[in-house]
């Protein structure tokens, strides 16, 4: 019990500073939350010196991948701006309709599921908050929105990373993967009724939903009916096909009214998209292309751009070995000796490609390259204060998952099991959401406690691509209160101080969300 109590207490620390009534910033909550696990792991769990310093290296460089997303989401917007194809795309979204709620559902909802499709990484909230804030809606409710329904889309994000890459490592078969999949679409698809009425409540009023109801169930449908169809036989593209389709469709249902309230100054009855609107279009769109050449494995760009297959190797002085590949894939192996790895594939982080390049595009095709130095030092100026944030988020969480079985999020685990019991199927998602909170990843929540959730399902004789769809659903529902996406997207907007403001709020569609997967979860049995 007193290991339970000391591996949690970091944790609950850090919520507290970030959630009191005069919340500490986010730059020294970290710092702090991360000095007490230092503490905690080397005087109580009695971890060596050595290890631990070993996971502060590595929690800083890890934080080099948040970081360099940030810094290229920023760059993009900070350019589209400048350039004046930001107000343009604005304009265009004002056309196809005025109606608020289409409007979210269409870059909040259906914009984000592509993009969450093709990418991951946090960067469907990255893009999509931005665009909402331009055309006036509240920017602190529009993050959490934002990272609400950036959830759905994820157990089939980055191409179906967190399935078939996060349980990779268990003994399972093809027909194992496909009927984990195929549950999983079934919980998403069952959550995705629910979550994103409640996500909308944080922008407009329930009058309003009511008023539009039919299409936002129609835009709903439309992303989530095609991925469950996919997930019958594939992992990897039901987000991406799901997105493809809901984006196109909840365009053209806003366009022509289709289930929403008619408006009084509906669209101008011009084409849908004319020259300028495709010239502003076209950094959005040549991201998106970009994210999906270099994602989908079927056409060899991805296997390449993550090949940590060293061109050059040479010793850091005893910190490990350092490499780099021929695709600037850079790595730092057995650090300090302790056997820790970090690993940052330059080209496949979403950042330099495809950010830093369509961040040129937006400039060029407006003939504003004159404005490129104003573009970097704006953007240098933006992410300064999230850069500490995100150093000492990441080692906070790289030190919470030091020890092997004895790391903390091991402890927390276990005692979150055994304390269910039997009823432990009820309460599968909150250990892939609490995966998700710590690591800021469905793939490494999966990665971490899939072998937790295969090994209980053998013991309470369920089946366990039961358990697996669940811890599945559970980090993608984790997505929300993830720490280095609430950091990342208030850098992007430019918020100072409101982590904790947005976590505790949060927290209520997440809650919604487990019940809707602890509810479905009887009917998997």
């Amino acid at each position: 019990m007193l290991d339970l109590g000391v591996a949690a207490f970091p944790i609950l620390l850090l919520v507290w500073l970030m959630t009191k009534p005069q919340p500490m910033p986010s730059t020294w909550a970290f710092a702090l939350a991360a000095a007490v696990a230092y503490a905690a792991r080397m005087f109580y769990f009695q971890s060596p010196f050595n290890l631990l310093n070993a996971s502060v290296i590595a929690g800083l460089l890890n934080a080099l991948t948040p970081i360099s997303i940030v810094f290229g989401a920023i760059l993009f917007f900070v350019a589209m701006e400048h350039s004046g194809a930001m107000k343009r795309l604005q304009d265009w979204l004002r056309d196809v309709s005025p109606n608020p709620v289409a409007q979210l559902m269409i870059v909040g909802w259906s914009f984000q599921f592509l993009i969450e499709g093709a990418s991951g990484f946090g960067t469907p909230s990255a893009l999509a908050a931005p665009v909402l804030v331009g055309l006036g809606f509240p920017a602190l409710r529009v993050v959490i929105l934002c990272l609400a329904m950036n959830s759905v889309s994820v157990s089939f994000g980055a191409v179906g990373t967190p399935t078939w890459f996060g349980f990779g490592a268990l003994p399972l078969s093809t027909e194992d993967l496909v009927a984990l999949g195929f549950k999983t679409a079934i919980l998403q698809f069952t959550a995705g009724l629910v979550v994103p009425v409640i996500a909308l409540r944080f922008v407009v009023g329930w009058q309003q939903i009511r008023e539009n109801i039919g299409f936002i169930y129609l835009s709903i449908l439309a992303n989530t009916l095609p991925m469950l169809a996919v997930a019958t036989f594939n992992d990897e593209f039901p987000s991406v096909v799901g997105g493809s389709i809901g984006l196109v469709a909840t365009i053209l249902l806003a366009r022509f009214q289709i289930g929403v309230k008619r408006q009084e100054a509906p669209h101008s009855g011009g084409s849908l998209i004319t020259r300028s609107v495709l010239i502003a279009l076209t950094p959005l769109l040549a991201t998106i292309a970009i994210l999906l050449v270099t994602r989908i494995p079927e056409i060899g760009l991805r296997q390449w751009l993550t090949s940590p297959d060293p061109n050059v190797t040479f010793s850091l002085l005893g910190l490990g070995e350092f490499s780099i590949s021929p695709a600037l894939v850079l790595e730092l192996r057995d650090i300090l000796g302790e056997g820790l790895k970090w690993s940052h594939a330059v080209l496949y982080v979403p950042s330099v490609i495809p950010f830093v390049l369509t961040a040129g595009l937006a400039l060029m095709l407006f003939q504003m390259t004159r404005t490129a130095g104003s573009v970097l030092s704006e953007t240098t100026g933006k992410i300064a204060r999230p850069v500490v944030a995100l150093f000492g988020a990441l080692v906070f969480v790289q030190l919470l998952m030091t020890g092997g079985e004895q790391a903390s999020t091991m402890i927390l685990g276990r005692a979150l099991a055994e304390a269910s019991g039997a009823s432990w199927i009820y309460f599968a998602p909150l250990l892939g959401a609490l995966g998700s909170f710590f690591a800021g990843s469905a793939t490494i929540s999966n990665l971490t406690f899939g072998g937790i959730q295969f090994a209980i399902a053998n013991e309470i004789g369920l089946p366990a691509t039961v358990l697996l769809a669940l811890q599945s659903s559970g980090a993608a529902m984790g997505n929300m209160i993830c720490i280095h996406n609430i950091v990342a997207v208030c850098a992007v907007l430019g918020l100072v101080n409101k982590e904790g403001w947005i976590l505790k709020r949060a927290i209520i569609p997440m809650l919604a969300y487990w019940v809707v997967l602890a509810l479905v979860a009887g009917f998997l049995r």
